[in-house]
């Protein structure tokens, strides 16, 4: 279905890359040199959206022109910025984005609404035109209280805690956060996430697979999801065998071009828990014959990436790493 635009016509000739198509005065695309000025100053004057996408991200694809073409209705009572989080990890980092697509609308230097995940075109124009209205943010009463219960914000927060619970290794704490988010929001695509996690880190592998299938239909490709997914994955690899490793690096030191003893080396490696180590492998086995078995280093590389999530540092590297290699 072709999205239509201002005046009618069919926008169609989106190019693939999702950056900013550069026929609208108020869509950009920004970078850490200029997202102060882009966003933080531009939005003292009218709202600022920004949409945070990756070329690998396919939800993006869809979300990027339906809100682009949002903004050209708005004709200049709103503005966009693009930012691509592969070439921009810090602004990703320093805003704390988990997962994309993530579009967060500012006001006055300060975020005061956004979403994760793709939703429906209905609710992108009721986005736009809220903020371009002057609305966007929670509604306060006259005594500063804010009585926006519920929504993204607490949402946010109650997802927060779950995280910290997580990385703290308080499971029941965690289960109990992300089981909160999802009384109020039913399929929340990044609690299902959590609360799979959660499972996953209490050794119930199977009612973590089970928790996934609780994500509503929209969220299935939420980076959150597909993490754990990938995550799961890892884990029916089989463990490996003591001494398996050693015998793995013998082999190689006789033979370099021993392509397969490679890649059985960097499965074991992960399965020993040294993701580097076998993310190390794998590049070099892309380097050394990237066609190898139909590309099964590349693609264990990619699930690999998306296991971390895409703000780890060291999928970020590999991912820059895979590149070079690839486009060298």
């Amino acid at each position: 279905m072709a999205l239509i635009g201002p005046g009618g016509r069919p926008i169609t000739s989106q190019p693939v890359q999702n950056a900013a198509s550069g026929d609208s005065p108020h869509i950009k695309d920004s970078s850490l040199a200029t997202f102060a000025a882009d966003v933080l100053v531009a939005s003292r004057e009218v709202p600022v959206i920004v949409d945070f996408w990756a070329p690998w991200c396919g939800p993006c694809k869809t979300l990027g022109p339906q809100l682009e073409a949002a903004v050209k209705a708005a004709d200049g009572a709103v503005k966009m910025v693009k930012v691509n989080i592969d070439e921009n990890p810090e602004i990703a980092q320093q805003l704390r984005i988990q997962s994309i697509p993530t579009v967060f609308a500012f006001k006055d230097g300060q975020p005061v609404d956004g979403f994760m995940g793709a939703i429906p075109e209905s609710q992108i124009k009721t986005f736009v035109a809220n903020l371009a209205s002057g609305g966007g943010g929670h509604d306060h009463d006259h005594d500063g209280h804010d009585h926006h219960h519920g929504g993204p914000e607490h949402t946010k927060e109650v997802l927060a805690v779950g995280d910290q619970a997580l990385a703290a290794g308080d499971i029941a704490m965690a289960a109990q956060a992300y089981g909160h988010v999802l009384q109020d929001e039913p399929g929340h695509p990044v609690a299902v996430a959590g609360l799979a996690r959660a499972y996953l880190q209490g050794g119930d592998v199977e009612r973590a697979r089970a928790t996934l299938q609780m994500v509503r239909p929209d969220g299935a490709a939420d980076e959150a999801i597909r993490a754990v997914e990938a995550e799961l994955k890892l884990r029916e690899a089989p463990a490996p065998e003591s001494g398996e490793t050693a015998a793995l690096r013998a082999k190689l030191a006789a033979d370099p071009a021993d392509h397969q003893a490679r890649y059985d080396l960097a499965m074991a490696l992960d399965a020993g828990g040294d993701r580097e180590g076998a993310m190390n492998e794998l590049l070099e086995l892309v380097k050394r014959d990237r066609k190898w078995n139909e590309e099964a280093a590349r693609k264990q590389l990619v699930v690999l990436f998306e296991a971390l999530g895409f703000t780890d540092p060291r999928a970020v590297e590999g991912r820059r790493k895979l590149s070079g290699i690839l486009f060298s």
